[in-house]
């Protein structure tokens, strides 16, 4: 069974990939199409278009990820296969209109990160794969999730599209393809062990990855995020104005009611955990 990691541009996933080599390193890029938000270095645009074979404006994550992967790449000497699907700015289109994603249909994360990765195994691999994961030693009861939801020969299913029925629908099918691995549950490795590694490696890390407007984010850090990334922060603003009946990526508050927050006191960037931000460790 050949090994897959599965880097989301953190640093416990860049572990996994320095320390547990595998047959493939990849990652999925999360694309939007904003050109107030876009990518800065002309060069490595153009770089990053090469890799996934599409359009590369900019993307909903901080940038800096972009560099993360790139250094990875370098310090683990083997090469990080970048895969990409439709962009956020298409996913939340249909018909003209603007439909946004939440905490219950959670379809970013799927057509963005899951789908990409499932479909370039489809086309590059074919065949069950174990898929490394980065949960740490504290993080059993993710596991534990994850591994519920597979079938009885342990493999994560993927309900996928091959071709169409003769009146014209899809064919769908449930695919099992990935077997789950949690390498640092089992070598009992927690976040202060993974700090500790990167203090003196050469890979620049983003201060959080996942989307910087992830709805899973708490408000007060969605406020600290509209201080970093304002560009994109008003992205994502915009697409709540724009959606069907007044749709919100969150029940209790607008993104733009957000941005008038004041902070009361001052934020450090290490008051927040990856439960803040919205790992979602899919």
């Amino acid at each position: 069974m050949k090994t897959v990691n599965s880097l989301s541009g953190g640093k416990t996933s860049s572990y996994i990939a320095a320390n547990y080599p595998a047959d493939y390193d990849v990652f999925s890029l999360v694309r939007i199409e904003d050109k107030n938000s876009m990518f800065p270095d002309k060069k490595i645009r153009q770089e990053i278009e090469d890799r996934i074979q599409a359009p590369f404006i900019g993307t909903a994550e901080d940038d800096m990820i972009v560099y993360t992967m790139l250094d990875l790449e370098q310090f683990i000497g083997r090469k990080i296969t970048w895969v990409t699907g439709k962009t956020f700015d298409n996913i939340t289109t249909r018909k003209d209109k603007v439909y946004l994603p939440n905490k219950v249909q959670r379809f970013c994360t799927v057509e963005m990160k899951i789908e990409p990765m499932f479909y370039w195994w489809a086309e590059h691999i074919g065949e069950p794969i174990e898929m490394r994961i980065g949960f740490r030693a504290n993080e059993t009861r993710r596991a534990k999730n994850m591994l519920e939801r597979c079938n009885a020969d342990g493999l994560s299913e993927f309900k996928a599209t091959f071709g169409k029925h003769k009146d014209g629908r899809n064919k769908w099918e449930d695919i099992p393809y990935q077997k789950p691995s949690f390498p640092l549950i089992d070598s009992n490795t927690y976040k202060d062990t993974i700090e500790q590694f990167w203090l003196d490696k050469p890979v620049r890390f983003a201060w959080m990855n996942n989307c910087v407007g992830c709805f899973h984010k708490s408000p007060m850090l969605l406020r600290k995020m509209w201080d970093k990334h304002p560009n994109k922060l008003e992205w994502f603003a915009k697409r709540e104005r724009e959606s069907v009946n007044n749709a919100q990526w969150r029940t209790d508050m607008t993104y733009d009611e957000i941005k008038q927050w004041n902070s009361q006191y001052e934020l450090f960037d290490d008051d927040f955990n990856e439960c803040d931000s919205g790992y979602c460790g899919i």
